[in-house]
């Protein structure tokens, strides 16, 4: 997948990607301090190569490049051990994805899973939008309903849908159900709603609809602020 910035870059370095080669610019990267200090880096690895801005920018796929662009082998991290499993039901904007894995990260979500005709996610827009969480979140795509089906035998499955009558806060996430989130324009598939157990919404004030990406990390907050009261609560019972 393409890294591209001196925050992604550093970061994949940090969290120990195999990088297949990157390529940087130094009088780039020396005009900022992040970037002195990626620079410092690169210079002692061995699949980094000085490049031409230009070269840089060919490489890149933004219109202004940050001086460094990366290419890794996709990471795989394990699932965690507790915690929502989050399902992306052919969804399919980029900066959506992206930032659906970077919130499912921070919440401690133990893996994300995408079906059929969602956004690749390892996209160079997601990759940016996700900011590094792919280096640490367990990841599958490409699934069929039947593939998650039996990846999630007996955990619950809950649709995200603004028509449900039961608000996400009333919720036990503590069961560690999955969460699916649908398309942007059409919602939830039909197999997304044949296979769920039950559904859940976020109350509105005004407006429609919130857009995919702020619902679904809403709710993957919510899971990680029970989780938190949970082993509050519980360590306070402790002697």
């Amino acid at each position: 997948m393409l890294l591209e910035g001196v925050r992604l870059v550093a970061d994949g370095l940090a969290s120990g990607l195999a990088f297949e080669a990157i390529v940087y610019d130094e009088a780039t990267l020396e005009a900022t301090a992040a970037g002195r200090a990626l620079y410092r880096l690169l210079l002692r690895d061995p699949c980094a190569l000085p490049a031409s801005p230009r070269a840089v920018g060919h490489a890149a796929d933004t219109v202004q490049p940050q001086g460094v662009v990366g290419l890794a082998r996709w990471p795989a991290p394990p699932p965690g051990t507790a915690g929502v499993t989050l399902v992306l039901d052919e969804l399919q904007d980029p900066g959506n994805a992206g930032t659906l894995l970077r919130s499912a990260e921070a919440a401690g979500a133990v893996q994300v899973l995408a079906t059929r005709g969602s956004v690749d996610l390892y996209a160079p827009k997601v990759v940016r939008a996700a900011m590094g969480a792919h280096a640490r979140l367990a990841l599958a795509q490409d699934l069929t309903w039947s593939d998650i089906v039996d990846r999630l035998l007996g955990v619950p499955l809950l649709v995200a849908d603004a028509l449900a009558a039961t608000p996400y806060y009333a919720v036990s996430w503590l069961a560690a159900p999955a969460l699916i989130i649908g398309n942007e324009a059409r919602g939830i598939s039909a197999a997304a709603r044949r296979h769920a157990t039950g559904t859940v919404m976020i109350p509105m004030l005004g407006g429609e609809s919130l857009n995919a990406a702020v619902a679904g990390s809403v709710m993957l907050f919510e899971a990680a602020r029970q989780r938190a009261v949970s082993a509050g609560a519980g360590s306070e019972r402790t002697p």
